[in-house]
């Protein structure tokens, strides 16, 4: 086998790239409703809270499915069931054009495209960071994470100019035929396992030899690494904290930005381009936050991520009440704390119960993420019924990411909880 030294080019990073056009598909389809809601709120008639419901259940089995997604990964590996995910969001988004109930938006994109997008997540770009690289793993993770916001970069702009001049379905069928593409590449380039290619992981020694685990029952597999995390508090902490950080990103900020602009009188497509410039300031934090957790305190980055995301939240209906510089204010400073949280999270599941277990103990972290993001997203639309404003949502949102910014500087302070992760 092959040591890193031996080759110049790593064939890791290969792996890392495809993985990232994966990443930045899911997300650029995931981000959707978003541009979608209100041109189906005014086709159909749906209230915002039943069309908000669909996307609790997309952003909740988004979550839900991560660590069942690892365990089958582990199991019959990440390309087969990089593919499957792939066809699921194909299907889903192109079924949605010949939806006439709003049950069937629920089944379409909330069940079919939230399965699909739970194997093509952060638990996948965890995953490949954690068996193809042991050198600049954090860093990354942090590119991977950026894909996320690469996709709603390179997605939002245009699904927003199509919804608007051909219709939502014709958006719905191009981010149907772009997950096409992506299977033949993921066919011809993907590989499981650095042994695969003869390879020990990127910066790996033969010290740091890849341990492959043995094939078993990933339903099993899942839900013994649930009852390893249960019995962590810093489980509970990690968890926790992500439930917040996906109630203040993807399901408030990403399934109704583009609808609170629009109630400031900004136009769909021009609150989509904001959207997309979150995105390119989140490619640059992200990618730095990857850089930083290599290098000092996760709990300290957590701390300051949580708490400067928790002030721009507060901040965000004042600026979309104001000045363009106050708007533009806050994209720059949350933008480049979106999804910084990521990097030091997966590092500190990482370190707290290691290698072999991160990816499974990381899906439920991720399910906890995104069960935020679902309240946020159904709550959103159901507060906004309601009040006809989402100020209180906002608000609401930054007062608990101040409440994790401290909950964060517990991490890995538990003796208890250290000792348990470590007699596994």
């Amino acid at each position: 086998m092959k040591q890193d030294s031996s080759v110049r080019f790593h064939y890791a990073w290969v792996i890392a790239a495809v993985t990232f056009f994966i990443l930045l598909i899911g997300a650029g389809i995931r981000s959707a409703p978003g541009v979608f809601m209100v041109p189906v709120e005014q086709e159909f008639g749906w209230s915002r809270s039943s069309i908000s419901f669909a996307l609790s259940v997309n952003l909740l089995l988004y979550g839900l499915v991560g660590p069942f997604a690892a365990a089958v990964m582990d199991r019959f590996g990440i390309r087969r069931i990089t593919i499957l995910a792939l066809f699921m969001l194909a299907l889903g988004a192109a079924l949605t054009t010949w939806m006439q109930s709003s049950w069937q938006l629920t089944l379409l994109w909330g069940v079919v495209v939230g399965l699909g997008s739970g194997c093509t997540a952060s638990v996948l770009g965890a995953m490949i960071a954690n068996r193809w690289f042991v050198k600049q793993r954090g860093l990354v993770m942090g590119i991977l994470t950026a894909s996320g916001a690469t996709g709603q970069l390179v997605f939002l702009p245009l699904l927003a100019s199509l919804a608007e001049s051909d219709g939502w379905r014709i958006a719905s069928w191009v981010i149907a035929s772009v997950a096409l593409v992506m299977v033949p590449m993921v066919a011809m380039l993907m590989r499981n396992h650095p042994s695969d290619k003869g390879l020990f992981a990127y910066g790996a020694t033969v010290a740091d030899r890849e341990h492959v685990a043995p094939a078993q029952n990933p339903f099993r597999a899942a839900m013994k690494g649930l009852h390893t995390g249960l019995r962590s508090f810093d489980f509970w902490l990690l968890a926790g904290s992500f439930f917040i950080c996906g109630l203040s990103t993807n399901g408030l900020i990403g399934a109704h930005f583009i609808a609170a602009c629009m109630e400031h009188g900004i136009p769909a497509v021009t609150a989509a381009s904001l959207l997309a410039m979150i995105g390119i300031f989140d490619i640059i934090g992200t990618t730095f936050s990857g850089w930083l957790s290599d290098r000092y305190n996760n709990r300290w980055l957590l701390f300051w991520y949580y708490g400067l995301r928790g002030l721009s939240l507060m901040f965000l209906p004042t600026a979309l009440s104001s000045s363009t510089f106050s708007l533009g204010l806050f994209i720059v400073f949350y933008g480049l704390d979106w999804v910084a949280t990521v990097p030091p999270t997966m590092r500190l599941t990482t370190d707290i119960f290691g290698r072999e277990q991160a990816g499974i103990l990381f899906g439920w972290i991720l399910a906890a993420h995104q069960l935020g993001a679902a309240v946020a997203a159904y709550g959103g639309g159901v507060v906004y019924t309601v009040l006809n404003s989402y100020f209180f949502m906002f608000i609401v949102a930054g007062a608990f990411c101040l409440l994790a910014s401290f909950m964060v500087m517990r991490i890995g302070r538990n003796a208890l909880s250290v000792d348990v992760s470590r007699n596994m």
